[in-house]
């Protein structure tokens, strides 16, 4: 296959959160998302394909002296950059191949600016999912079987040694998983028991709101809940979701937790945890905690020290990294840490999100028991009409069985698109989405899980048509526009 980028187009809209989403030190009010329009040249015949990337910038700095503004620049920057890469890369010979370059491309440009690998890697994942979408549409193959059967040409032995000559079909699942259940995000400052909520706070929106809301209504029963760091904040946290999930239906329940880098060292973080696992008040959760995500911030989290701490700890919990999978062999040197592995999202990497799979994998293949390995499917707070699609279709590949679902928590279902594209996606997605009472289209949640059948058959999970030209063009659009 020769393939190559002979155009990349970008628009923006700016879509409405419906509540505010803390996490760490951040809260991310404004919801505008990138889409990008990309032209491939394959064999001499023209293919088109779709990317959509939310614009949450504070999420990979995590830096409280820059603005919102400043850091959607930023963010901005990065994408620009990755669209000049992906147009100056030469034919390529595989899918693979051309990611690879434009990341090599932008790892270097990158390298060279004040930008962390974190934030200049999603450029190249907002490229490597348009490439996807325009080839798995052209060849009219799913991404399942895409990746299965060499069609994307993925190499994990370019990522780690210890995969050269490894299919990625040797480790993955025959079949991907065609529904999920839902790990309902619990926020920072997310209400809990809807009685207790002043009517200002009330959204009447027809979705639900506080976490007792969601159990009785959508009947989930895996959580993520965020951790703040603050001991006392967070026992008394705990304590209270521990209280709600005893006292509703429910008859058990899986939790994990998210720090969003939020210790300061692994020794505070290990003192806090054990403080947490003795204390009795909070055992209804943490009993029922399968693991921890990403505790440390970035430049601790790999480091002597940590690995030390953690290697020699005998009763940790399972604990992976989000945050500090920013480079292409993160997810091994976690390992060597003593982490239990790492988080998929699109943002940090399709085709890495798929080694790192392998790796994980055979690891615990080799392992023979011994260790407890995770690959966790997370989010960053993916929605429609594409983004959540290119979403599922990785994870159901993955193999995932529980995937933390946040955009329907956080947006008002597809209210914020145009009538007749809301029922352009439900159309075509029936088992993933339905209509509410108040007309707007929205996830369908049933006993806490989402089947998109639909979604792992359509090519890279999207079984419509979308011109994003229906949308702002990317050069007409103003940062301040979602400040208004």
């Amino acid at each position: 296959m020769g393939i190559e980028v002979t155009r990349a187009d970008c628009y923006v809209s700016n879509l409405d959160k419906r509540m505010a989403f803390h996490f760490g030190n951040v809260v991310a009010t404004e919801g505008p998302h990138h889409f990008l329009e990309i032209e491939l040249e394959i064999d001499g015949e023209r293919a088109e394909g779709v990317s959509m990337v939310g614009m949450a910038p504070m999420w990979f700095l995590k830096d409280p002296d820059l603005s919102l503004a400043e850091s959607t620049a930023r963010l901005l920057e990065v994408f620009d950059a990755a669209r000049d890469h992906a147009l100056d890369a030469g034919p390529a010979q595989t899918v693979f191949d051309l990611w690879y370059d434009v990341y090599d491309r932008q790892r270097e440009w990158g390298e060279g600016t004040q930008h962390p690998p974190l934030l200049w890697a999603y450029g190249v994942s907002m490229i490597e999912q348009g490439i996807i979408d325009a080839v798995c549409r052209h060849e009219g193959i799913t991404f399942a079987d895409a990746v299965r059967d060499g069609r994307l040409g993925i190499e994990p032995g370019r990522i780690y040694a210890e995969l050269e000559g490894a299919n990625v079909d040797e480790y993955l699942a025959d079949e991907p998983t065609r529904e999920a259940a839902v790990r309902h995000t619990v926020g920072l400052t997310d209400p809990l028991e809807g009685e207790a909520m002043d009517a200002d706070e009330r959204l009447n929106d027809g979705l639900p709101q506080a976490l007792d809301e969601y159990v009785e209504r959508d009947g989930v029963s895996h959580f993520k809940i965020k951790l703040s760091a603050d001991e006392d904040r967070d026992a008394d946290r705990l304590a209270h979701i521990g209280e709600v999930l005893e006292a509703s239906p429910l008859e058990s329940w899986f939790c994990t937790v998210d720090a969003n880098e939020q210790y300061e060292s692994v020794r505070a973080f290990k003192d806090q945890w054990e403080r947490h696992v003795d204390d009795p008040s909070l055992a209804a959760v943490v009993d029922s905690v399968a693991y921890v995500e990403q505790p440390l911030p970035r430049d601790q989290a790999l480091t002597g020290e940590t690995r030390d701490v953690l290697t020699d700890w005998d009763e940790r919990p399972a604990i992976i990294i989000d945050e500090s999978d920013d480079r292409l062999d993160s997810a091994g040197r976690a390992l060597e840490c003593g982490y239990a592995g790492t988080s998929h999202k699109n943002c940090k990497g399709v085709f890495k999100g798929v080694v790192n799979a392998c790796l994980i994998e055979k690891r615990r293949r080799e392992d023979g028991g011994e260790n407890e390995y995770v690959m966790s499917g997370e989010d960053l707070t993916t929605i429609g009409p594409v983004e959540l699609l290119h979403d599922l279709a990785v994870m159901g590949t993955l193999g995932m069985d529980h995937i933390e679902r946040n955009g329907h928590h956080y947006y008002r279902g597809l209210s914020y698109l145009e009538s007749d594209l809301q029922e352009t996606v439900r159309e075509a997605h029936d088992d993933l989405y339905g209509r509410r009472e108040e007309g707007f289209v929205a996830l369908d949640v049933e006993d806490g899980r989402i089947a998109f059948d639909s979604v792992i058959d359509a090519p890279f999970g999207r079984a419509f048509d979308l011109d994003p030209s229906r949308f702002t063009p990317l050069e007409e659009w103003e940062i301040e526009s979602m400040l208004e």
